[in-house]
């Protein structure tokens, strides 16, 4: 990893409120990096959260490890009461305990195998964990929602020596609509399988770290053709701007995220830190 120690941090490019969600719509903020906020028809879903300035060991006075290269935008006080996480595998940037600590609403988390001992519990109703292909049934307090674990193409340890540590993807499904979390992956013609579970209103797929980590994180061309062979309608990016993880560029991802749909234009739902839409 070539992580960075310090430095400023920049503010996120917007700020999105939840408050003005309607629970009548699937409404999403991209808040950085793998950290997605969804109000799905009611049901508030976060994938990955990751909201300090800092991911890595917790010490609980402070984390140590890699600085952001842009903050989360939003804090933890301003996120609403949180129904469910989901978790993709167990890498610093994708389980911060820190951030789960911090969760208002003491959600459900759904997680890959062997990952559960990771989740703090004094501060979630339970965790969930999800072998390929496996879905469970979550009864929040706001209704019901589907999350299916599916395959991706990475890695789970934590550290060098727990490789028995799983990874999924998930697609979350609510009242006949259902969307994609590709959490990490290098390119697979996995998707391909996972269109059965669609249709997908959107795809939130990984573009960055790819370089030189080719063999663990997908280009953006091919997280674009991974959604297209999924079959779904919008395209929302992460995985970019917010650590500095590899080699290319601050802006490389999002740039060649936009040539690859140059010609679908409406498709590519977000591009800065802290957007929001409306994809249902």
């Amino acid at each position: 990893m070539l992580a960075r120690m310090s430095g400023n941090v920049l503010p996120a490019a917007h700020t999105p409120d939840p408050t003005t969600w309607s629970d009548n719509n699937i409404t999403l903020a991209w808040l950085g990096h793998a950290t997605v906020l969804i109000n799905f028809y009611g049901v508030h879903v976060l994938t990955d959260p990751a909201l300090f300035r800092r991911i890595g060991v917790d010490l609980r006075v402070a984390t140590v490890g890699p600085l952001r290269l842009t903050a989360c935008a939003l804090e933890a006080a301003q996120l609403p009461d949180i129904d469910v996480v989901l978790l993709s595998h167990a890498h610093f940037d994708h389980l911060d305990t820190a951030s789960l600590g911090a969760l208002p609403g003491h959600p459900v988390v759904v997680s890959a195998p062997k990952t559960a001992d990771l989740v703090p519990r004094h501060s979630v109703a339970g965790v969930h964990e999800l072998r390929w292909e496996q879905a469970a049934n979550l009864r929040t307090r706001r209704g019901d929602l589907e999350v299916r674990a599916i395959e991706v193409k990475h890695w789970g340890a934590r550290l060098n020596h727990d490789g028995y540590r799983g990874y999924n993807g998930y697609v979350i499904r609510r009242e006949g609509r259902s969307l994609l979390f590709g959490g990490d992956t290098a390119h697979t013609p996995l998707f391909a399988e996972h269109r059965r579970h669609g249709p997908y209103e959107a795809a939130i797929m990984p573009i960055g770290a790819y370089d030189p980590w080719i063999y663990n994180h997908c280009t953006p061309e091919q997280a674009v053709a991974m959604a297209d062979a999924a079959g779904a309608r919008l395209f929302v990016p992460i995985h970019h701007k917010t650590f500095r993880l590899s080699e290319e560029g601050f802006n490389e991802p999002i740039e060649r995220t936009e040539a690859a749909l140059v010609k679908e234009r409406d498709r590519l739902a977000v591009r800065e830190v802290g957007d929001s839409v409306v994809v249902a």
